[in-house]
C-alpha cells in the first residue's frame, strides 16, 4: 500500500501555476544585513520616540517596502490604510444607534482595522497616499495622528504611526497637506541609495533596528535637550511659532510649540542613542523646518563649547575647537567675558588664548577678537608679549581684506 501511494504521488499531475508559485517564493526569499543608512536610522529613532512620521518621496522609490521591512524587523504587525480611498467617517467613526440613545448616547463605531490593532495591543499603522486624501479626510485624521483616537477606540501605546506621501506634483489628484495635519508629523525626505537598491535587488537589504538607548544617559539626555531648545527659544522668541506664508510651506515642517516639543524629544532620544549628526539634522529639520532646525543644531554645537571663564583661568591648558565657526564663537565668548568684567589678569589671559588660536588655526579668526580686545586696554595696562605675535597676522589679514575690497 505505501508503495502504491508513492507511485500515485510521483505520477500526480503538476498544476500549471505550481512552478510559478515556486519561482515567486524564490524571488521573495531575501535576507537582511546591518548597514549604515541615515534615513532608515532616522525613521527608527522617530518610531522609537513614538512620534508620527511622514515619508515624502516620489512614486516607486521604496517607501512602502521600507515600512514593510521595518515592521518585520521590529516584529510589529503592519496595518496599511490607504487614506485617499476612505471616508472621513472611517476615521472619526460611524454613529451606531443603541436601544436608548437619549440615555446612552450614540457611540462612534471604529473600523475593523482599528479594532484589530487594539486587540493586538501593538503594531505599525501605515497611512499611505496621504497627499491624495481630500481635506475632509485630512481633518478626520487629526485625532488619529495626535490623540490616537479612532471613533470610540484609543490606540494602545504599543502602536506606532507612519505615513507616506508623494509630492503634489507627482501625486494622483494630489492635495497639499493642511497645516494642522502637517504640524503633527516628523517629515522625512525619502530617497534611494544606488548601492542599497542594487544590493537589495541581489537579495540583501539593510536591516532596520531600534536604536540602543544608554540607560546611564537618559537623565542627562533629557536635561541636554531641554536646555538646548529652551536656550534657543529664549534668545530667539520669534522662532516659537512661524506659520509659513505659502501653501506648500504650510504643508511641510514648521515651528510651533507642538513641533518644538517633538524636536526636544528627538534631541533627547538622539543623545541617549548617540546618533550621528546627520541623523539628528534630518530629524530636527523635518520637525521645525530647515531654518529653525539649523539654528537648533548650531545651538547644540555651542553647548559643547568650553566655558570662557575656564579658558581664562588656565589659558595654557586650553583646547580650542577645530572647526572654524566654533573656534570663532569661543574666541568671541572669551572677549565678551573680559568686556563684562575687565581686569588686567583676564585681559592678559585673553591675549594668550588668541596667540594659542593663531598657532593652531586660521589667522583671520583672531582679527576681530584682537581688535575688540585691544580697544579695551586701559592706560595703566602694559602691552603683553602675546600681542607681538599677533600683530603681524592681524596686519596681514587687514591688508588682504582691503585688497579684496579693492578688487
Amino acid at each position: 500500500m505505501p508503495l502504491a501511494l508513492n507511485n500515485a504521488a510521483a505520477t500526480a499531475p503538476v498544476r500549471p501555476m505550481d512552478a510559478a508559485a515556486d519561482l515567486l517564493a524564490l524571488l521573495r526569499d531575501t535576507t537582511t544585513e546591518p548597514r549604515a543608512d541615515t534615513q532608515l536610522e532616522a525613521l527608527t529613532l522617530a518610531v522609537s520616540a513614538d512620534l508620527p512620521v511622514l515619508l515624502w518621496g516620489e512614486p516607486g522609490i521604496g517607501k512602502t517596502a521600507a515600512l514593510t521591512q521595518l515592521a518585520d524587523a521590529l516584529d510589529l504587525p503592519l496595518t496599511t490604510v490607504i487614506a485617499s480611498v476612505h471616508e472621513p467617517s472611517d476615521f472619526a467613526g460611524l454613529p451606531v444607534v443603541g436601544d436608548d440613545p437619549a440615555v446612552q448616547g450614540v457611540p462612534m463605531a471604529p473600523p475593523d482595522w482599528a479594532v484589530r490593532l487594539v486587540r493586538a495591543g501593538r503594531g505599525l499603522l501605515f497611512l499611505d497616499e496621504l497627499s491624495t486624501a481630500p481635506p475632509a479626510v485630512q481633518a478626520a485624521l487629526l485625532r488619529v495622528v495626535l490623540e490616537r483616537r479612532i471613533g470610540a477606540l484609543h490606540l494602545p501605546p504599543g502602536v506606532r504611526i507612519v505615513a507616506a506621501a508623494n509630492p503634489r506634483s507627482s501625486a494622483a489628484d494630489g492635495w497639499e497637506l493642511s497645516p494642522p495635519l502637517a504640524n503633527r508629523f516628523v517629515h522625512l525626505q525619502w530617497t534611494y541609495d544606488h548601492d542599497v537598491v542594487v544590493r537589495g535587488l541581489g537579495g540583501t537589504w539593510p536591516r532596520a533596528t531600534l536604536p540602543h538607548l544608554d540607560p546611564g544617559r537618559l537623565h542627562d539626555a533629557v536635561a541636554f535637550a531641554r536646555r538646548a531648545v529652551c536656550d534657543l527659544l529664549a534668545a530667539r522668541p520669534r522662532l516659537v511659532h512661524q506659520l509659513p506664508k505659502s501653501e506648500a510651506g504650510r504643508g511641510g515642517p514648521w515651528p510651533s510649540p507642538r513641533s518644538w516639543d517633538m524636536a526636544l524629544r528627538l534631541v533627547a532620544f538622539a543623545t541617549a542613542a548617540d546618533a550621528s549628526r546627520e541623523v539628528l539634522s534630518m530629524l530636527v529639520r523635518g520637525t521645525v523646518g530647515d531654518g529653525p532646525g539649523l539654528e537648533l543644531l548650531a545651538s547644540l554645537d555651542r553647548m559643547d563649547l568650553p566655558d570662557p571663564e575656564a579658558l581664562l583661568a588656565d589659558p595654557a591648558a586650553a583646547v580650542l575647537p577645530e572647526r572654524g565657526d566654533l573656534r570663532q564663537t569661543v574666541l568671541d565668548g572669551v572677549v565678551e567675558a573680559v568686556r563684562r568684567r575687565p581686569e588686567r589678569s583676564r585681559w592678559d589671559a585673553a591675549w594668550s588664548l588668541l596667540a594659542r588660536a593663531l598657532e593652531t588655526g586660521a589667522p583671520d579668526l583672531v582679527v576681530v577678537p584682537a581688535a575688540t580686545l585691544a580697544a579695551m586696554r586701559r592706560d595703566d595696562w602694559q602691552v603683553p608679549a602675546a600681542i607681538e605675535r599677533l600683530a603681524g597676522a592681524v596686519s596681514l589679514s587687514r591688508r588682504a581684506d582691503r585688497a579684496a575690497v579693492g578688487a
